[in-house]
């Protein structure tokens, strides 16, 4: 008998009042009646959206309790609260008129659940930063987690991690068999160490190189799920909408899947890294490198060190080249949103993977490398620009809910490339301003947005050459500083001299210059006071400093899947 054709009713009591239970298709409901046998209010629940079912009145609180009876079982389901963007766990107890009853209900749902759900997670590699955001992760796992996993049959592999990179290294290196997916309880910087574990493993057991700027890499199946718990965590709120750890348990419980695109970065012919929130240069690369002198200040210094980068007013010059996406299917300034179900992210498989069969699993099969992709004319722009950003998603926050581009799309295999050329403090304030409302940030003269496959920067001829003569005419005057400030001090001086070391503390001197003049390239100091602009800022990828500024982006379609299901609107509930 076929599943969607079984169809169970009875008569149940929720309390003391009395509901008929009707099992059919997809969905179980269960409709009031009352004393002259009329039908009232109907709750109807999808199985897809059953976390369990369990024999008993079972409670979960801070500890699960279960009350042994033979007529009662537990529904535990996903119940929406308020706009629908947040999950709570619903739990309904029914008592049926006998205990035959009551177990041909608990074997129909939980035959209706796996047939309906056959994608559901029953085993999880679970990794924990202990110091990321508040450091509540290990609290948030094990209070509010765990329990869920527990109710939904779910067993979990934790490690608490200790270093930067340990969740990479891991997935690299350890035998991942029998993990249906990955989950990192943590902010962005967490997922991005599983982004690339998750991606480099699968191109290794692909036999791909990720080295190669030009190669059609490998869509990962191992799916990864996020549990927010740091100080940003901007990729969970553009796939679900809400920054909620019991919300995105759920998601991951359900086994919700949402491709994603990732943009590779590379410098020459070597993979730098890869992103998929933003990849920024110029203003979106001072706060951050500006930030990182201010650590302890906590998630505070990003204002302070956009508030001091901004007083700054400095501009960079730049030779951007990009390969635009077809503007028949999509742009950036559609006025669409990319939800839950999106048409274009749909249609975009197709032509993403236009030799797959649909008989088999995309992420389970190799695609075929051929690079149709980077096909097409590029378009050549230069001049001096406040920022330049690419980002493969919305970047939507709780503080800019709209995002850095407001259209943008989860899974089309396209990012938006924005650029903010040079214009006085008001216009940028402006531009920067509209990123907290629902104003257009890009109908300002000064701002250009592209929908693009691939994009290369590199610095206008001259620039390079004018920037590295700095550096070593900056280096010369910090070794010069240096042994001035030796000099003065006769020990030092005599004890060097003795020891026959006098060339060593030169070339030492030209070690500490060299490294300095790097560190401040990429760190420098940034004051209200700032007398000579500079003319190179720095790469902002995922939160990370990138070590080169001449680089390659290049958007791979749909290429890792999370445990979530793109943002949902009320009149999709």
């Amino acid at each position: 008998m076929e599943i969607d054709s079984v169809r169970v009713e009875s008569s149940v009591w929720i309390g003391n009042k009395r509901y008929k239970a009707l099992l059919s298709g997809w969905y179980f409901s269960w409709t009031e009646i009352d004393k002259r046998n009329r039908e009232r209010k109907t709750i109807s629940v999808p199985v897809s959206e059953v976390i369990g079912v369990k024999e008993g009145r079972v409670e979960i609180q801070t500890q699960k309790k279960v009350e042994d009876t033979d007529l009662d079982f537990t529904l535990f389901y996903v119940k929406r609260n308020g706009h629908g963007l947040s999950w709570s766990l619903g739990r309904t107890q029914f008592c049926c008129p006998s205990r035959g009853v009551r177990d041909q209900w608990t074997t129909q749902l939980r035959t209706a659940l796996k047939t309906h759900s056959p994608s559901r997670p029953h085993r999880l590699l679970v990794f924990i930063n202990p110091f990321g955001g508040k450091k509540r992760g290990k609290q948030i796992f094990h209070s509010l987690v765990a329990p869920l996993f527990e109710l939904a049959g779910i067993s979990s592999h934790v490690v608490v991690t200790e270093r930067a990179n340990q969740a990479r290294d891991y997935i690299l290196k350890k035998d991942l068999t029998g993990f249906n997916g990955v989950i990192c309880v943590g902010g962005d910087g967490m997922f991005s160490e599983l982004l690339h574990g998750v991606i480099g493993r699968t191109q290794q057991e692909a036999g791909v190189s990720e080295h190669d700027p030009t190669v059609m890499l490998q869509p990962c199946d191992l799916h990864i799920g996020v549990i927010p718990a740091g100080s940003t965590d901007c990729v969970c709120f553009a796939t679900m909408g809400i920054n909620d750890p019991v919300t995105s348990t759920l998601h991951i419980i359900i086994g919700d899947s949402q491709p994603l695109d990732v943009c590779s970065v590379h410098y020459q012919n070597t993979l730098v890294r890869y992103s998929v929130s933003m990849v920024g240069y110029g203003f979106y690369g001072d706060v951050l490198a500006e930030s990182e002198r201010h650590r302890w200040m906590g998630p505070l210094r990003y204002d302070y060190s956009g508030f001091m980068v901004y007083l700054c007013n400095r501009s960079y010059p730049g030779l951007v080249q990009y390969l635009p996406a077809d503007s028949h299917i999509s742009s950036p300034r559609d006025k669409t949103r990319c939800l839950s179900g999106c048409r274009v992210c749909s249609e975009s498989k197709e032509r993403l993977f236009p030799h797959f069969d649909s008989s088999s699993s995309l992420y389970s099969t190799n695609v075929s490398q051929c690079n149709s992709e980077l096909e097409g004319e590029w378009v050549t722009i230069e001049g001096r620009f406040k920022c330049v950003s690419l980002t493969c998603m919305s970047s939507s926050c709780p503080r800019s809910p709209e995002g850095l581009s407001p259209s943008a799309h989860l899974a089309d295999g396209t990012a938006d490339l924005i650029m903010v050329r040079e214009t006085n403090p008001l216009g940028f304030l402006t531009f920067l301003h509209r990123h907290t409302t629902k104003q257009d940030q890009f109908d300002l003269p000064f701002v250009e947005v592209h929908r693009v496959k691939a994009v290369r920067f590199s610095l206008p001829p001259g620039e390079a050459e004018e920037e590295e003569e700095e550096y070593e005419k900056q280096a010369d005057r910090e070794i010069q500083t240096s042994a001035e400030r030796e000099l003065e001090d006769p020990e030092k001086l005599f004890c060097g001299n003795i020891a026959g070391q006098s060339q060593q503390h030169l070339a030492g001197w030209k070690e500490r210059g060299s490294e300095t003049s790097r560190l401040k390239r990429q760190g420098f100091a940034c004051v209200p006071c700032c007398t000579k602009p500079r003319s190179v800022s720095v790469w902002n990828c995922d939160g990370e400093i990138l070590p080169h500024t001449e680089i390659s982006c290049r958007v791979h379609g749909q290429l890792v899947r999370l445990f979530a299901r793109g943002i949902e609107t009320s009149t999709m509930q």
